[in-house]
């Protein structure tokens, strides 16, 4: 195959238009294994590919391209930068952007690997260009150059190159180019920030963070919205959330709520610090961020009420990430009766209105009730049970009702509240004592798509696994689910066609 690829090169640089020895070769390559193209292309040389690149016939480039994919792909990352690194380079200002993509990419295995990530430190151009591409139009030629700088900082030598030589103005000359730009820029110093405490002291030092964290309190409302999105990327690791604790921007963010309310384009940005404390307490404790930041609780209880759809979606989702937890439970438990009109509310919302939010309500319901095995404590279990009798008179036809409904999604979330209780002695009691509702679960005729048959499965998954459903629901019915559950999510039973001579 060696000889192949080595013949069908030869004719490729002995024609003018050479479509079809291309496709010939490309054809050729994706044929041979990749764990076997190595010894194929080793040793040969791929020049003539790459001056094929500089065409504009758009065909001609995107099949070039195609083949480069795979060879280079078959090489290793020493081999790229030993014997490519120019045609790589000369690939960052290609008119075309699939080709700095694949560029991009391509630098991005090599800063990677400890020696060819030399190779690449020691070429300021490419480091230079690299850097550049994150002011392209194109949104996925950023994202490639973002990921691919992301890498580099994984080393004390990589950061010393971007932090501490004069890739630092190219880097603030890129990000003066625009609004658009500069956030991105943003994203990649978030990026290096969040790899280790190191990494987040080369970019204190070099004053990014500040900037950004200065852009919260800005004039600009849709600067504040994009600004407190990056912060929150800051606040998943340990060491980023101690950061923002040392410069006081919980303080702040708690502060830019409580004015929220005499601003009135608040909405813009709400949601974003509302994310923020959300992260905070899903990755530290739910009960210490809202008793320290009781702004922050008190605020999603007024979203919820709120007639604005946006504002509703997010607290319905903040108050099911919160209620996952046992924390949450207990933090909202101990807020009484405001919960409880919380509360009400998403019941309302899941009987009735937009699609979307009953679904984001029936998930926040799920996840409120939902509660592990090891976490079914006397008192966690009598919380659930009270909310979950609260959703109505009937609320195991008012469930069900919204699961026959014609529409997958709300009947997907209806069968997740189903879930959420199955495992609980008080919801396997409701069922077994709701007439028909064993016949409901077991008749695979309800819900048709596959996420519907999925979810029906994981109920009855749920059920079957459970140490108290055979007991509770009588062997027959157990039985029953256990046979459900060995033919698969998408059984269906086989039914003898009769025919009558004649019949239309």
């Amino acid at each position: 195959m060696a000889a192949s690829i080595e013949s069908l090169l030869e004719e490729i640089s002995g024609v003018d238009d050479p479509i079809e020895e291309l496709q010939c070769l490309k054809t050729a390559l994706l044929s041979i294994p990749l764990r076997d193209l190595r010894d194929s292309v080793s040793g040969q040389r791929f020049n003539v590919i790459f001056s094929l690149l500089h065409s504009d016939d758009k065909e001609q480039v995107e099949l070039c391209v195609g083949i480069l994919e795979r060879i280079l792909l078959a090489l290793g990352p020493v081999t790229l930068a030993q014997s490519y690194r120019a045609e790589l380079q000369g690939g960052l200002t290609h008119p075309n952007d699939t080709v700095k993509i694949l560029a991009l990419t391509q630098i991005g295995r090599m800063v990677e690997h400890p020696e060819a990530s030399t190779e690449i430190l020691n070429n300021h151009d490419i480091l230079a260009a690299t850097i550049c591409c994150i002011g392209e139009e194109k949104m996925d030629v950023a994202k490639q150059a973002i990921q691919s700088l992301s890498k580099l900082s994984h080393s004390k030598p990589g950061l010393d190159k971007l932090f501490q030589t004069d890739l630092l103005k190219v880097i603030k000359d890129v990000m003066a180019t625009s609004d658009i730009i500069r956030y991105r820029i943003y994203e990649l110093v978030v990026e290096i920030s969040s790899a280790s405490p190191i990494s987040l002291g080369y970019c204190a030092k070099s004053g990014f963070i500040a900037q950004l964290l200065g852009e919260l309190t800005g004039d600009d409302v849709l600067t504040r919205a994009t600004s407190i999105e990056m912060v929150t990327s800051l606040a998943h690791t340990q060491h980023g959330r101690k950061y923002l604790a040392q410069q006081g921007i919980m303080d702040k963010v708690s502060n830019m709520i409580k004015g929220a309310d005499t601003d009135p384009f608040s909405a813009l940005y709400i949601p974003g610090l509302v994310k923020f404390f959300v992260n905070l307490a899903i990755m530290d404790s739910p009960q210490q961020v809202c008793e320290t930041y009781p702004v922050f609780q008190n605020k999603v209880f007024v979203m919820a009420l709120d007639p604005d759809p946006a504002i509703i979606g997010v607290a319905l989702d903040t108050l099911g990430l919160l209620g996952s937890t046992v924390e949450g439970k207990q933090v909202f438990h101990k807020t009484g009766e405001r919960f409880k009109a919380v509360w009400l509310t998403m019941s309302k919302i899941a009987g009735a209105g937009a699609t979307e939010l009953r679904v984001r309500s029936l998930d926040a319901i799920s996840q409120l009730l939902t509660l592990q095995p090891e976490q079914q404590t006397e008192d966690l279990l009598a919380l659930t049970e009270s909310w979950f009798l609260l959703l109505s008179n009937q609320p195991m036809d008012m469930i069900r009702n919204i699961s026959t409904q014609p529409f997958p999604e709300l009947h997907c979330g209806a069968m997740r509240v189903f879930t959420a209780i199955s495992t609980q002695l008080w919801g396997q009691k409701l069922m077994i004592n709701t007439p028909s509702f064993m016949e409901f679960i077991l008749d695979r005729s309800a819900g048709q798509t596959k996420d519907a048959k999925d979810a029906k499965f994981d109920l009855v998954g749920s059920l079957v696994c459970s140490s108290t459903a055979a007991e509770i629901l009588g062997s027959q019915h157990y039985i029953r689910l256990k046979s459900y559950l060995r033919e698969g999510a998408y059984y269906i039973s086989a039914v003898a066609a009769v025919s009558t001579e004649g019949a239309d």
